[in-house]
């Protein structure tokens, strides 16, 4: 059963309002194993809708609409489908009594306009909605299954949830389950170099990589009757993809780089304490972020300035005068300051040129330097060329600070690609 998603409503190609029903639906397909191979997104417009409502009819078994059904002028998705599936609309007494029921609880008159609302195709399942007025629908004619929802999500989620899921259940059969590993220290060519044979040989698992932000991840797909068979479907495959690259997976699923880079933290017994200068507190937002950090996690020094790194982080005036806030020694000064003024185990600074002015010919936008201080270790730097706008240079600057971190952490040598 191949699905499409049509979401209706041109306050969604304004901008207006984020497509989060899409995202939803996409996911709760995923999980009734049905496939999802088109998204579409179209406005309050009677042929464009109908147009788009052909096309998708051509090419899928499953069109799930969201947007468009209610009391206004509008409000065209009910009329449309019924044209295009030559479903004539009709007075539903069973949708009408919802409707003039809902009002009612409230005190308030059922208006005609209203009643609109239950004028559904001929042959439709009505899908009932008690968080609002407009009742959805699933229609199936000429080999196609047309649901239609409302579009607010706190009304749209439960008719999914308690009407249709039911419904495509009985006729889906199967279930997709996702693993996806989540590496650092490799980029996504070199990562897709090593895996060649094992993309190249997808079938049932699907492997595919994504690009992330200084990290990669690959997702492996599986379809199966269920979620067991799909697992055992998966298992192989990631243990192939673990056997070439495991040293560069540092998570799985939903685990991110501050999370994992905790639990090391944790399981080791050691804190951290961070000196960032051009990040302005993000490394420190990232730790922070997770629930339980106080275990582990000092805090911070944003020392923007060079009196700062002095003052607060100990920096020599010497170093800063003879080679710059951006260089390695300050950043080897830097991690090495934090560490002593907290007494954490692990000291990690950044200091760097986010731009978009400040660089030079030898300092160009962009150069950061990453330093790291271990109990025991003399004090090190590495330096980075990050690429992108402001914002793109201090989150990069950040990550690659917890890639560098987990490194450490993990026994793994710490270079920067």
């Amino acid at each position: 059963m191949r699905a499409e998603i049509l979401s209706i409503g041109t306050e969604l190609l304004l901008g207006q309002i984020t497509d989060t029903n899409a995202v939803y639906l996409s996911q709760r397909l995923a999980e009734l194993g049905i496939p999802l191979f088109f998204r579409d997104t179209v406005g309050d417009n009677h042929q464009r809708l109908r147009d788009t409502l052909r096309l998708a009819k051509s090419r899928a078994e499953l069109i799930i609409c969201t947007g468009g059904l209610g009391p206004t002028q509008d409000d065209i998705t009910a009329e449309d489908i019924a044209a295009v599936f030559d479903a004539p609309l009709e007075m539903r007494e069973d949708a009408r009594v919802v409707v003039e029921a809902f009002f009612r609880a409230r005190g308030r008159e059922v208006t005609e306009k209203q009643l609109k609302q239950a004028m559904l195709p001929k042959g439709a399942i009505v899908l009932p909605n008690p968080n609002g007025t407009a009742p959805g629908f699933i229609l199936e004619k000429d080999g196609v299954i047309a649901v239609a929802m409302p579009g607010p999500p706190h009304e749209m989620e439960p008719m999914w949830r308690d009407g249709v899921t039911p419904y495509l259940r009985a006729r889906s059969g199967y279930t997709i389950v996702s693993r996806t590993l989540r590496f650092c220290g490799i980029g996504e060519a070199a990562l897709e170099t090593l895996l060649e044979d094992v993309i190249n040989a997808q079938t049932n698992p699907t492997v595919a990589p994504y690009a992330k932000l200084a990290e990669v991840h690959i997702r492996v797909t599986a379809r199966a009757s269920s979620k067991d068979e799909a697992a055992a479907l998966i298992t192989p495959v990631e243990a192939a993809i673990r056997e070439r690259a495991g040293q560069y997976v540092y998570g799985t699923d939903e685990q991110t780089l501050e999370e994992v880079v905790g639990l090391l933290m944790r399981e080791r017994g050691l804190t951290l304490a961070v000196a960032e200068s051009c990040t302005g507190g993000g490394l420190g937002a990232r730790l922070t972020n997770i629930p339980g950090s106080s275990d582990y996690f000092l805090g911070g020094v944003i020392s923007y300035s060079n009196e700062l790194k002095m003052t607060l982080l100990g920096v020599p005036k010497a170093t800063l005068v003879a080679h710059g806030a951006v260089s390695e020694p300050t950043a080897r000064a830097m991690a090495a300051g934090v560490t002593a003024a907290t007494g954490a185990d692990v000291g990690v600074s950044i200091t760097g040129i986010a731009g978009p002015g400040g660089g030079t010919a030898e300092k160009p936008v962009g150069l950061v330097y990453i330093g790291l201080a271990q109990k025991g270790q003399e004090p090190r730097a590495y330096r980075y060329t990050m690429f992108g706008n402001r914002t793109a240079i201090r989150q990069r600057a950040a990550q690659e600070a917890l890639v560098m971190l987990h490194h450490a952490l993990t026994g793994q040598e710490v270079s920067p690609w």
